[in-house]
């Protein structure tokens, strides 16, 4: 039989898939591009950067999938669940997340435990045969 799936389990998938999302790369118009690859600088080498955004590496096919995965889970909850998880998924604090859903803090994590509960509860009856 297979792993079941726990809240943990779920929550670390989604948290993935945030960083995913936030590490693919921007959209810009078709036409343009660049064959040079990206390369790895040193950090005496950023001095000089104008801009102060860290170098990100666009995330492998395999993570991409994972991050789809997640984003069809999402479709299960309700609209507010889904900006619940989310927002905690990009790593916002509960009490910015309960001044948002106009909650307690604790309110706002027991909700969001009661999603991914949900979303896991999905997974295993899924994988019952």
């Amino acid at each position: 039989m297979a792993e079941q799936w726990t809240v943990e389990a779920v929550a670390m998938r989604f948290a993935d898939a945030a960083d995913t999302a936030r590490r693919l790369p921007p959209v810009r118009v078709q036409g343009y591009l660049s064959a040079w690859p990206q390369v790895a600088r040193e950090s005496w080498e950023a001095l000089g950067r104008d801009d102060d955004r860290p170098l990100t590496f666009p995330p492998s096919p395999q993570a991409v999938e994972r991050m789809l995965q997640a984003m069809r889970w999402v479709q299960w909850l309700e609209v507010e669940q889904r900006h619940l998880v989310w927002m905690r998924a990009k790593r916002y604090g509960w009490s910015e997340i309960g001044k948002r859903f106009g909650c307690d803090r604790n309110t706002a994590w027991r909700r969001w435990l009661v999603a991914l509960g949900a979303v896991a509860d999905r997974l295993n009856q899924q994988q019952l045969p």
